[in-house]
Order: structure tokens, then C-alpha cells, then sequence
């Protein structure tokens, strides 16, 4: 929770194959709050390149990233939320933090290896794994002074989903 005691949002953060979706709705049943998957609100045309094995790049994803801005505001107003996003780069989440100045980020970590992985067993899925390393090409870690924490991602959903929620847990006294 944040400090005026209001159920936050909450960004779950990663490359793909992090688990971004599988925790991000475990803590919205936690929260009790709703749950958006970025990947839902990407354009057809970024979904096809994707599909077709090229990157997005920043100037394919700033309407898309403006579409999850204004979720996270409306979410915030409306008592929180919890959102599954790739979140790569500084300026995107600062791009959030302006439309959401309470959101809170949950950066699920893993190797390169585990999440080619477990991209390439996703059926029907329209990223494919070729382009895991480009995620981690783009991939800027949570900074000193992002609110957030950073999570192995290799460890079982429910106790990252738990752990999240406990970190959002107001302080007693």
C-alpha cells in the first residue's frame, strides 16, 4: 500500500517469458484489484511485425505505451490495479509515473537461456522467441529511487505474487 494507505499500481515489469502475466494476475487477486495485460492494448500493426520476427521500436511503441498510461491513470483513480508490461526503459516508466505518480513497479528477472525458453513453449503467442535478446538489449533495470522491487523470476508464481503483495503492505505503527 502506499503511504496514504490506498492500494497502489502496480506494474509488473520483465522480458518476456518472466512470468509478467501468470504473477501480475495472482497479485490482482491479492490486491483485489483489476488486471491488464499490455500485450491486449498493442496495435495490430505491432503485433504483425512481432509476429514476423522485428522489433518494436520506440517510435512503434509510444502510442501503445500512451494507451497504458492512460490504464494506470484511470486505475489509480478508481483505487488501484495491476498491470503485466514489458516496461523495458526508464523513459517508458517515467512515462507512467507521470500518469500514475503512486505506481509501483515489480521487475521479474531471469536469464536470457530460461527465457528463450519458455517463450519458445508458448503456443500461440504472437512474440516469438528470436527476439528475447532483443528485449535484453533494450532491458534497463529499476534505478535507485524507482519504487519497486526486483524478484528472481525463476521462483514459484503464488510466492512471488506473495511476496509483492507483502512489500505493499503498509509498515505497523
Amino acid at each position: 500500500m502506499t503511504q496514504r494507505g490506498r492500494v497502489p499500481v502496480v506494474v509488473v515489469m520483465g522480458v518476456s517469458g518472466s512470468g509478467k502475466s501468470t504473477v501480475g494476475r495472482l497479485l490482482a487477486d491479492r490486491l483485489g484489484v483489476p488486471f491488464a495485460e499490455a500485450d491486449d492494448l498493442h496495435p495490430a500493426a505491432n503485433r504483425a511485425k512481432m509476429a514476423a520476427g522485428r522489433p518494436l521500436d520506440d517510435r512503434d511503441r509510444m502510442p501503445w505505451l500512451h494507451a497504458l498510461a492512460d490504464w494506470l491513470r484511470q486505475a489509480e483513480a478508481s483505487g488501484g490495479g495491476v498491470m503485466a508490461c514489458s516496461a523495458l526503459k526508464r523513459h517508458y516508466r517515467d512515462l507512467f509515473r507521470r500518469a500514475a505518480p503512486d505506481v509501483w513497479f515489480l521487475s521479474l528477472v531471469l536469464d536470457e537461456e530460461t527465457a528463450d525458453r519458455r517463450v519458445a513453449g508458448r503456443k500461440g503467442h504472437f512474440m516469438p522467441a528470436r527476439l528475447v535478446g532483443s528485449q535484453y538489449r533494450a532491458l534497463e533495470p529499476l534505478e535507485p529511487g524507482e519504487p519497486g522491487r526486483t524478484l528472481d523470476a525463476t521462483a514459484e508464481p503464488h510466492a512471488l505474487a506473495d511476496e509483492a503483495a507483502a512489500a505493499l503492505r503498509p509498515a505497523p505503527g
